[in-house]
């Protein structure tokens, strides 16, 4: 019995090159206890991403007000949204219950979340702060540029570790889609009337479409590998080109994803200097972001040249 659900366990990590250590030791196990009671109950994948949503936002609530205990009940939700957000895709691949729907509505899940909080940190800090309290509209130009950075940060971040995947697994091991695909599943599903897909899949159209525009090498070395077929001898060389100089990469797309945000907006918190948040998102996570753009940029050039 031991074995068979360390099996499943195992069965329902992406990869240990992409798994941030934090996923790993905390998470991932939290979030498999919950995927194995959900499974029991048979709960979709797609409710529990909608239950963080919940979860996340009753954080927001929380991280409003000053007083240290309320503040600690919205970290404690905070960790508990990140918990089923790892549940819901731990759940997918324990019953093969995968949808696009499912990989949108996980993406959602954290812009609920943080949108919600940019929203009680702007509020709080306006309050609170006499600065912000005479200029409150410079804290809401602040976030808005840091919510912008935060998105385009994390879709990179969860390319590149697609991407990864995709080397890694083959494409049936990674959620890489093309933008050309997911046109072509839009285009059948506006020939069938299924509005509501259609509706899903232009929303993805676009995500997909702004992570192939800021990846041009990549996307090039994508088609060079897709022009073979895998288990080839071509395939294989591009595969172990890429893969080593891919991996030191890892650590940083890990540390654009959650758990140091989320470290990060607690210490903020904890100083009772919210608002200082955003500006660790302008800039810190803001030069990772260059850093490993560049770096993924050439070595795919670099592969490419080989």
């Amino acid at each position: 019995m031991f074995k068979s659900i360390a099996e499943e366990y195992r069965s329902t990590l992406k990869s240990s090159d992409t798994e941030e250590n934090i996923d790993l030791c905390f998470y991932r196990p939290i979030g498999f206890a919950w995927a194995w009671l959900f499974r029991k109950l048979g709960v979709h994948p797609n409710v529990v991403t909608i239950a963080s949503m919940f979860l996340g936002v009753g954080a927001a609530i929380c991280f409003y007000y000053s007083n240290i205990w309320i503040t600690l009940l919205g970290m404690f939700l905070l960790v508990w949204a990140n918990s089923y957000d790892s549940a819901d895709g731990q759940l997918a691949r324990l019953t093969g219950q995968f949808s696009k729907l499912g990989r949108i509505l996980d993406g959602a899940a954290g812009d609920v979340w943080f949108v919600s909080i940019y929203i009680a940190i702007c509020l709080r800090t306006v309050r609170d702060v006499p600065f912000f309290h005479e200029h409150p509209w410079l804290i809401w130009v602040v976030a808005v540029l840091a919510g912008i950075c935060h998105g385009r940060q994390a879709a990179l971040a969860d390319y590149y570790r697609q991407a990864h995947l995709f080397f890694l697994k083959g494409k049936n091991g990674s959620e890489l889609d093309s933008a050309a695909e997911v046109r072509e599943r839009w285009q059948k599903s506006k020939a069938e009337g299924k509005w509501f897909q259609v509706l899903v899949d232009w929303f993805y159209l676009g995500y997909t479409q702004k992570q192939e525009r800021s990846t041009p090498n990549f996307q090039r070395l994508k088609a060079e590998i897709r022009s073979f077929d895998e288990g080839t001898p071509e395939y294989d060389k591009i595969r172990r080109r890429f893969l080593p100089l891919s991996f030191p990469l890892c650590k940083w797309e890990n540390f654009m994803t959650f758990n140091w945000r989320c470290i990060t907006l607690f210490v903020c918190l904890l100083l009772n200097m919210p608002w200082v948040y955003f500006v660790v998102e302008l800039t810190v996570f803001n030069v990772v972001l260059v850093y490993t753009r560049m770096k993924h940029e050439r070595l795919c050039r670099t592969v490419l040249e080989d």
